[in-house]
């Protein structure tokens, strides 16, 4: 796109939207939105930050009621999340403005670079996403990035909510969803999949739609340790892949000699089969960022970018916001902010606290009627298997924004088995009612989680929990 044009980007708070606005006005275009939540947002709270940010930055917020669509030429970019009810829907219609979803206009901004890595999978795409990022940044590439968290090693007093990066070079890197089909927009010329497991749709779908975006692509980047991944990289010719791995020497990178700490892991990067072993220490925890650092570097070799280099790129990582993020310690209590929201992530999340002491107080709040209606199963099965006798599930209702959803579903079909199986689940008619009990129950030692998605004010209320255990 070499015109500029214009933009209306009702949503334009979410966390795929923001950094869509961020990429369009810093590639010249005027973009204008209007927000929900900043309708019901009052004075002077702390998620207006991000709101007071993209006026900072010359874009214009409008309430949702419509008053904001005015003209023909403007492009309509409305999220998932936006009703044909919503009065902005009704006002583009009547205007004659283009219409555009998210994913479509994602797709035909990436579609656009002469060099695109999609990155796909489950689970970890924000943080290979920011991972790549960082070191394609780092290696002189000055890409543009797209990623549905904020980016910490881009963020500060000039870049608060760092989810984008808008560089001037020629490649694009972005994680891809397959939860609504939308991968299937997008023509990767490097593909990253980290792995394959049921969350928004059955199997059988997910795996068309992983083997068709793999298949688009002249580079693949894929995990050899995931079951669902390893066939359809098996499928693609040897010379277009990249498999990586934690557990098999024969893999195109290989991590050895794994060492976890509370603040991040160390390993020694195998590459091509070379007996030469590169250092890397990586400044997140996790077993499963060890991971996502392979994939990260395989990108990043995809387009030019030395093994050596990439792995010592890594020691600077900072990681994303709200991916295993210490909020902070007060009376002997660690507060953690984390994204999880599926079973793969819990499991991941709690795998990496249980590595090291201290009993777990977890807030967990499903982020919608519909995943937790479809994931509850998953959900009951990841707690009943990975608390610790000691560990304490806390769950409010899921959240909801209005919308014509069902509500058939309650936190206590999901706290109820998890009990019956024999670890401690409560489930609280509100968050309040939990954060209440989690104060009650946290001592010296403890750390409380604060896990979900798809709700800013889940790290408002990880900050308040801190703030009231401080003596």
């Amino acid at each position: 796109m070499t015109r500029p044009l214009s933009y209306f980007l009702c949503g334009i708070g979410g966390s795929g939207m923001l950094p869509l606005a961020l990429i369009l006005q810093a590639k010249g275009h005027r973009v204008e939105g209007s927000d929900r939540s900043l309708d019901a947002m009052p004075v002077g709270s702390r998620t207006s930050a991000k709101f007071d940010d993209l006026r900072r930055r010359g874009i214009r917020l409008h309430r949702q009621d419509g008053s904001g669509i005015r003209r023909a030429d403007q492009i309509f970019v409305a999220s998932a999340a936006v009703e044909d009810s919503v009065p902005d829907v009704a006002a583009a219609r009547r205007v004659g403005a283009r219409r555009m979803s998210r994913p479509e206009l994602l797709a035909e901004l990436f579609n656009a670079a002469p060099q695109r890595i999609g990155v796909a999978g489950t689970s970890g795409k924000s943080t290979v996403t920011g991972m790549i990022a960082w070191l394609l940044h780092r290696a002189g590439r000055d890409p543009t990035a797209m990623n549905g968290a904020v980016m910490k090693n881009f963020a500060g007093a000039d870049d608060p909510f760092a989810s984008a990066l808008a560089g001037a070079g020629d490649i694009f890197v972005s994680e891809v969803d397959e939860s609504d089909g939308s991968i299937a927009l997008f023509d990767p010329t490097v593909a990253v999949l980290t792995n394959i497991t049921e969350d928004h749709k059955p199997m059988d779908e997910l795996r068309g739609l992983f083997d068709d975006f793999i298949g688009k692509a002249s580079r693949c980047v894929l995990n050899m340790d995931d079951p669902e991944t390893l066939p359809i990289g098996r499928r693609i010719p040897p010379e277009n892949r990249v498999f990586f791995s934690l557990s098999d020497r024969n893999a195109d990178l290989f991590a050895e000699a794994l060492s976890p700490a509370p603040d991040g892991i160390g390993f020694r990067l195998i590459a091509d089969g070379t007996s030469d072993a590169h250092p890397v220490t990586l400044p997140v925890p996790g077993i499963h960022n060890a991971a996502n650092a392979l994939a990260a570097i395989g990108a990043a070799m995809a387009c030019g970018v030395p093994a050596a280099e990439a792995a010592r790129h890594l020691d600077g990582f900072a990681g994303l916001r709200r991916r295993l993020e210490t909020v902070g310690t007060a009376g002997g209590v660690t507060v953690i902010d984390d994204f999880a929201h599926n079973p793969d992530k819990i499991a991941a999340t709690l795998d990496t606290l249980h590595a090291f002491p201290g009993r777990l107080l977890i807030l967990f709040q499903p982020h919608g009627f519909g995943p937790l209606r479809k994931m509850r199963l998953g959900f009951i099965d990841v707690f009943a298997e990975n608390l610790d006798s000691e560990d304490v599930l806390l769950m409010p209702e899921p959240v909801y924004f209005g919308g014509t959803v069902t509500r058939d579903i309650s936190s206590r079909d999901i706290a109820g088995p998890v009990a019956a199986a024999g670890r401690r689940a409560e489930a609280h008619g509100d968050r309040a009612a939990c954060g209440e009990r989690l104060l009650d129950l946290a001592g010296p030692g403890d750390r409380i989680v604060v896990m979900g998605a798809r709700d800013d004010t889940l790290t408002d209320f990880a900050h308040g929990l801190l703030r009231r255990l401080e003596p």
